[in-house]
């Protein structure tokens, strides 16, 4: 992989869009270049496509999905396909870990476990697609009979960010294809590589053309083309929530579906009766995995005041031994920052923290760092109102604050106007169930961070967004419900009477 890192290097991946069953450029021959986040050289190359190129791929899809033979094609071949392109995904992980490390600068240990999981994700939504089914009523009486269809929606636009590039991707695409949509893909200008290379594996599977399109380009024009789009029948958005409002504003258009996972502000709740080890450990993981790039990063701390001042000085303890560094490097946890955009926002919400009167126990500067690695930081003596407990910082920072008993860690728990993810610590079942039950938030783990499995939905509460993706819930989103009502039989009354 040395080698292959290094010819990438010096000479950068090219890939093009895949638009109706054909590799191409832009219409213009436009293009764009991402420069690696950690070794500051261009890695990829990718078509700058316009307007025009997100059209043709919309009208792809449109055609292929009013065809009917993708919606109506038998669910044992959907499944043989999606199965196809997860073991091609396998068969190729070690490239495709290189580009999404090169890319997006997570550890190479990471980028590789989730590529492997995307291939799980592919080949569970096989499965699904051959259990998707309706429902029927046999008790309207004995001259009807009720069927409840599942219908795939239509035309899906994806639009899908930087921080986990194949993995979001494929929490949605499999589905919507497993439920007989039709797809237009934009992933991130950042990190559109794997996506893009995706399309090869789709391309070899024997979809049909126009199935599923992929192109990369710039949010204006590509995803506002998209997302605007009266040919686009439901949009699923993964991003900020500031674009999440754009998008629902402009699905006014044609009313169209949406299924939105946007920021989130996670808290992670320790209690003093916890397993200590494993819930500094868990706290870490959460607040850094992909350098605190992660819309789920549990990036509060809610510990009980009787073990916050000994909590805290272990958690800043362990830090020491996080290492921050070349993602190539097998002891690193901590890559650098996506880009100097990204990296100036975290350092200005630690400027914010400090001036609104928090604590810097750790962390907090970079400048020790060649290139854009920002060290995990905490921040102590938060309070709720504060910004940097209210607002999504996508950055190693973690803000702590305290509480005495069970009502108040709620509260504080859902102080925020997220609703994401949430991460409990606590030996008492009573406790954790209790918690569970009445925090806001669409995925929840306790004594456990960031465990994750093909089987259950992800989703947010309040401005996290809507809808839900994975699981039976995730093909289930991609689908409409159709009742029928089947007379059997001649009817025994008529509307219209003879005289």
């Amino acid at each position: 992989m040395e080698d292959r890192k290094n010819a990438i290097l010096a000479t950068p991946n090219r890939f093009k869009n895949y638009i109706d069953g054909e590799f191409v450029g832009a219409e213009n021959s436009a293009e764009l270049e991402r420069e690696s986040p950690a070794h500051g050289k261009v890695v990829s190359i990718y078509p700058a496509s316009t307007s025009a190129d997100t059209e043709r791929a919309i009208a792809a899809a449109r055609r292929s999905f009013d065809s009917g033979e993708w919606p109506y094609t038998y669910a044992g071949d959907k499944s043989r396909i999606l199965r196809y392109v997860a073991q091609r995904i396998r068969d190729d992980v070690d490239e495709l870990t290189l580009i999404e490390t090169l890319e997006s600068s997570k550890p190479l240990s990471v980028a590789r476990g989730e590529i492997l999981f995307a291939a799980e994700l592919w080949d569970y939504a096989a499965g699904a697609s051959r259990l998707l089914h309706g429902d029927s009523h046999n008790n309207l009486g004995g001259d009807m009979l009720g069927v409840v269809l599942r219908e795939p929606i239509g035309v899906v636009g994806i639009i899908t960010p930087w921080n986990f590039p194949l993995l979001i991707l494929s929490e949605r695409l499999p589905f919507a294809l497993a439920a007989g949509c039709c797809c237009v893909v934009k992933p991130s200008e950042f990190t559109s590589g794997t996506a893009l290379k995706l399309a090869e594996y789709i391309h070899e599977s024997g979809l049909p053309k126009g199935v599923c399109n992929i192109l990369a380009g710039e949010g204006d024009p590509v995803g506002k083309t998209i997302i605007e789009s009266d040919h686009v029948d439901m949009l699923s958005f993964t991003g900020s929530s500031r674009v999440g409002r754009l998008a629902i504003q402009a699905s006014a258009g044609n009313i169209k579906k949406l299924s939105l996972e946007l920021g989130g502000k996670s808290p992670s709740i320790v209690f003093a009766d916890c397993d200590i080890d494993a819930a500094i450990d868990g706290v870490l993981k959460a607040a850094n995995i992909n350098m605190g790039e992660c819309c789920i990063a549990g990036s509060r701390l809610i510990v009980q005041d009787s073990i916050a001042e000994l909590f805290q000085s272990r958690l800043a303890e362990r830090l020491k031994d996080l290492k921050v560094g070349d993602p190539f490097d097998p002891a690193s946890r901590i890559g650098a920052i996506i880009n100097q955009v990204q990296y100036d926002k975290i350092a200005s919400y630690i400027d914010i923290g400090v001036k609104e009167g928090a604590k810097l126990i750790c962390g907090g500067d970079g400048s020790s760092y060649e290139g854009l690695y920002f060290p995990p930081t905490i921040l102590a003596d938060v309070r709720p109102e504060m910004r940097i407990a209210q607002e999504e910082i996508f950055g190693p920072v973690l803000s702590v604050m305290t509480f005495k008993d069970v009502p108040e860690a709620i509260k504080l728990a859902n102080s925020t106007s997220f609703g994401l993810a949430a991460y409990i610590w606590t030996n008492d079942l009573s406790t954790a169930l209790h918690c569970s039950r009445r925090i806001h938030a669409g995925r929840i783990w306790v004594n456990s961070a960031l465990a994750g499995f093909p089987e259950l939905p992800l989703g947010g509460y309040k401005q996290s967004g809507n809808g839900r993706e994975t699981g039976r819930f995730g093909i289930e989103e991609y689908t409409e419900v159709k009742s029928l009502h089947l007379q059997i039989g001649a009817q025994s009354e008529r509307w219209v009477t003879d005289e």
